[in-house]
């Protein structure tokens, strides 16, 4: 029996009804479960070696010159894999891909591009998705990247959930995004050791790019980026989590593997398998290696009621704290680097006024921020729409302009 069960067993005792009438009453957990992490990658490469603890993070640990992707015509590719730091300070292996333009110059501008990544399988990583010629799962900026590479830009594109994939360790993607950016700049065939830096990125992927931003000046101080620009955002996981709680609905799955994900990151602090009725544990286990397509349409139209064995978890403290420490709008560190900030003003599946709240707060901190609100009505077409003014600011940060401000 779990840890629950012992406890379910002498709240019993004391109340002298039996173990199996209260676990009726709250809920059986199933037995045995534990965090599902996702099937190792085949790829030998993906894994960490032996004397991983003895690097420093953001050391290159090997590279790997890649073949070409159609999707990306006219650059080279290079897999490289550096040691990067997960939520509890401990080494991890990560990787990133770069696409380095045939027109390249030595120490050109490098963009590190946080792609959207809504998996939890390895297959799901963006340099797995270069290749494998699934239109559900490319990279679907590829037009707007291109033209920044015509301009002689190398892109960076990190797999900045990690090797456990944990969807939803937002600050973990921001620290492997960072070391990502050092690792690329210690690569000598690349050329990029004195190049400047930029970062972009919409949802997941700009979660992971502003918490690199927040957090570069105390993880990563020594980098010099010259901006960052975010869209759509999900700056506080807790008023989603509470949102999404009983409500059904049709991108459930999406919260239920950002749950899969944050488990297999604190394990102890955020047991969502214990609590897990039959159905939720059949859908977590469906789920496991999933990419976006396979998650939404297991989650479509449920609730954390349909999976739930118990509730009980919205009442701890630490569970919360998990949330809480991924979510940017409670983070009290502030960009140093100038910020570029885009959003749908009724996006249906972020909450816009954690948005405006930490836009007030970096600004109240000096931070140089443009914000824009895009006419979509929605979430994924506001990527799109932001993109023409995201590449411009980017363009302004590398030609040494003034950052714009609407402070």
């Amino acid at each position: 029996m779990t840890c629950r069960g012992s406890v379910v067993g002498r709240i019993g005792r004391f109340l002298g009804v039996t173990t199996g009438v209260l676990l009726g009453l709250f809920g059986a957990v199933p037995a045995g479960a534990q965090p599902i992490y996702p099937v190792p990658d085949p790829d030998p490469f993906y894994a960490a070696p032996p004397d991983l603890a003895a690097h420093a993070a953001g050391d290159v640990l090997a590279v790997r010159a890649m073949p070409p992707v159609p999707a990306f015509p006219g650059t080279s590719v290079t897999l490289v894999k550096f040691r990067s730091t997960n939520s509890h300070g401990d080494p991890i292996a990560a990787t990133t891909t770069v696409l380095t333009p045939f027109t390249h110059v030595a120490d050109a501008p490098l963009l590190s591009y946080q792609h959207i990544i809504n998996g939890l399988g390895t297959q799901c990583a963006v340099s797995h998705v270069l290749y494998t010629g699934d239109p559900d799962k490319a990279v679907r900026e590829a037009p707007a990247l291109n033209a920044l590479l015509l301009r002689g830009w190398s892109i960076a594109l990190p797999d900045h959930l990690g090797p456990q994939f944990a969807y939803g360790a937002a600050r973990l993607g921001g620290q492997i995004t960072l070391d990502g950016i050092r690792a690329v700049r210690r690569v000598p065939e690349l050329t990029l050791g004195r190049s400047p830096v930029t970062m972009a990125g919409y949802s997941g992927g700009g979660m992971a790019t502003a918490w690199a931003a927040a957090l570069q000046p105390t993880y990563a101080p020594e980098l010099e980026i010259a901006g960052a620009a975010l869209g759509g955002v999900p700056m506080n996981l807790e008023t989603m989590v509470r949102a999404l709680w009983t409500n059904p609905h049709p991108a459930f799955g999406l919260a239920m593997a950002a749950a899969i994900g944050l488990e297999r990151e604190y394990p102890e602090r955020l047991p969502i398998s214990d609590y897990l009725n039959g159905r939720g544990v059949a859908a977590r286990d469906a789920m496991a290696n999933g990419c976006v397509n396979e998650i939404l349409g297991i989650g479509a139209g449920h609730s954390v009621l349909d999976y739930a064995a118990s509730t009980s978890l919205v009442d701890d403290p630490e569970a919360w704290k998990v949330v809480e420490d991924n979510s940017l709008q409670l983070f009290d560190g502030v960009p140093t680097m100038p910020i570029f900030e885009w959003h749908s003003p009724t996006d249906p599946l972020i909450p816009v006024d954690a948005i405006v709240d930490t836009d007030r707060r970096y600004c109240a901190a000096g931070v140089r921020l443009h914000s824009q609100l895009t006419p979509s009505p929605e979430h994924l077409s506001a990527a799109v729409l932001g993109m023409p003014a995201m590449v411009s600011w980017l363009d302004a940060r590398f030609r040494g302009e003034p950052a714009p401000s609407d402070c």
